[in-house]
Parts: C-alpha cells; sequence; structure tokens
C-alpha cells in the first residue's frame, strides 16, 4: 500500500468524478482507475461505486474513510515535522559573550564547515542572561557564557565546562602597568579602565575585585572583542579571562599583551550550554561536540604570558 494510492481515493470522493480526480492529480483516468482498483485488491474490498454519474464512496468505502483521513493526516504531520528538522538542521544559532573567539570558536566553524557544507551557522553577540533566555525560548541552539567558580546553572539547562582560566588584564605592551609582574586592584583604579556593561560576568568580577570603587576614568562597552580593541587603541586597560586575551590576533601581533591579578585565586569558566532536550538536531549535536573536541586541545596546550 502506497500513500498515494490513499491520496487517489480521497479525491475521488472528494471531486466525485474519476476524470475530475484524474485532472486535479495530473494523471490520465485509466492509470488513476487501475491504481484505485489495486487498492481495492489489496484490501479486499470496492471503495467505489462507479456509475455514469460519476464514481462515488461505497458503503464500505464509507466506513474505512474516517481510517484513510486519519492516515493521511498523520502523513502531513510527519511531513510537516521533517519540513521543520530540515529547516532547523539547516540554519544554527549559536549565542556567545564573545570569549576564546579566536583560538575556539573559530577553528570549530571552520571544521564544522567542512562536515556541513550546506548548513548555516548564524553567531550573536549577547549577554549570559540574553543567551540563556534565547536557549530557553529555541532561539539560540548553543550559547557559550562565562561563569564564575561556583555560579549555579540555571534550571533546564545542559552545561559542559569548556575552558578554566584566571583573570587578567589586558593592556597594551607601552603601558606603565606592563612593567609589573602582577597588577593590583590599586593600580587598576589610577589608570583609565574599559568595563564590560552591567549584565557581563566580568563586569561583576571588577565590582567586587575594586570592592565598588571607581576607577580615575572608565568606559564601558558590549563583549571582549570591543573592549581589546579600545585597549589596542590605546584607550585604557581591560579585565578578561585569560583565554580571551591569549592567541588572539592582536596579542600575536604584539599589540597587546595581558598580566595576571596580584593575589587573586578566582576561576573563570567558559561554558557550552544548551537546553535539555530528547530530541538534538544532528547539526547542532555535531557542533557540540566540535566545541568539547576544541577545548580540550586548548586545555593540553599551555597558555602563556608575555
Amino acid at each position: 500500500m502506497r500513500t498515494e494510492q490513499l491520496e487517489y481515493i480521497a479525491a475521488v470522493t472528494r471531486l466525485g468524478s474519476l476524470r475530475r480526480a484524474a485532472d486535479e492529480l495530473r494523471l490520465s483516468q485509466p492509470a488513476l482507475s487501475e491504481t484505485v482498483r489495486n487498492l481495492e485488491r489489496e484490501l479486499g474490498v470496492g471503495l467505489l461505486e462507479r456509475k455514469r454519474s460519476g464514481a462515488t464512496m461505497s458503503a464500505a468505502g464509507r466506513e474505512l474513510l474516517p481510517h484513510i483521513v486519519s492516515v493521511l493526516e498523520a502523513v502531513d504531520r510527519l511531513r510537516a515535522a521533517a519540513g521543520e528538522q530540515h529547516r532547523i538542521s539547516r540554519m544554527v544559532r549559536v549565542g556567545t559573550v564573545n570569549a576564546a573567539t579566536v583560538p575556539l570558536l573559530i577553528p570549530v566553524l571552520r571544521e564544522f564547515r567542512s562536515a556541513h557544507p550546506v548548513t548555516q551557522v548564524e553567531v550573536v553577540g549577547a549577554q549570559q542572561t540574553e543567551i540563556q533566555r534565547g536557549l530557553v525560548e529555541g532561539g539560540f541552539d548553543l550559547g557559550l557564557v562565562n561563569h564564575l567558580d561556583g555560579d549555579d546553572v540555571p534550571a533546564g539547562m545542559e552545561s559542559t565546562e569548556l575552558l578554566n582560566g584566571r583573570p587578567v588584564v589586558c593592556l597594551r605592551p607601552d603601558s606603565p602597568l606592563a612593567s609589573l609582574s602582577a597588577v593590583g586592584a590599586e593600580d587598576l583604579l589610577a589608570v583609565p579602565l574599559i568595563a564590560m556593561r552591567t549584565g557581563y560576568v566580568m563586569h561583576r568580577y571588577v565590582h567586587r575585585l575594586l570592592s565598588g570603587r571607581a576607577p580615575a576614568f572608565s568606559y564601558s562597552t558590549d563583549g571582549a572583542e570591543m573592549g581589546k580593541l579600545m585597549v589596542a587603541e590605546g584607550l585604557g586597560v581591560t579585565v578578561l579571562p585569560d583565554f580571551s586575551v591569549v592567541g588572539d590576533p592582536l596579542e600575536r601581533a604584539g599589540t597587546i599583551t595581558c598580566r595576571p591579578i596580584a593575589g587573586e585565586t578566582t576561576r573563570v569558566l567558559l561554558m557550552l550550554q544548551r537546553r535539555r532536550a530528547e530530541s538534538v538536531p544532528r547539526a547542532a549535536r555535531d557542533l557540540h561536540e566540535g566545541f568539547v573536541r576544541r577545548a580540550r586541545e586548548l586545555t593540553v596546550a599551555p597558555r602563556g604570558y608575555t
């Protein structure tokens, strides 16, 4: 039994004529008639009563019609679900706080592109709360967020630790603070500070580090990438996780560098999050695995400070 046989029966019943059904289905009338007869032989009942005035459903056919309609509706739901799954698999959306963009995110996207050449990846920079809300609501498939060691993971979220680093001061090599082996909180109060906006983990960390005191002058910005560019242009220093600085093109070019923070033992974790779900599209699953695999490679490679 084939689905189109049931569709043909439904069309004949709806239109009341083999000829009109054949026209709508773009089949020859003999071909349609033969298909219907094959189904009748398979089921062992006559589904149609054929008259000069047209074809109508037989009594046996009327009894089976609800079952035929039910099967066709189930097939339509299956096709719709498959179409939605196809759509999702052709687009993976990743929310990120822009941490470890070059050492982690870029290599993973490059590898993913080779394995999924027709799947689009949309990378959206956002704050942690926006990313987690997007994961819950289905706007994001994956999220890259920073946690301070000890932060709670939101309920209903699957969270995987990718990188474990420490806060560092990101500065230009010609900054007065670059001569120090470690930078203290008092040092940060004396220079222009490029802070992350409220809502970023590093904003919370710096506020705690400085005990709520305001530096001599400060900027605020969204995300590590803009912060590093502002440092490179000599506007000030910023505080970021070491994995956001080491290996960055600006750091490799000698435009920025970093120093540890004196006496600090706080750890910053880069977490990969996704909503707990029974079914995950293959593309999103493969991208998740790519992040985990790349993070293991970075964990083996030592991070240094110039």
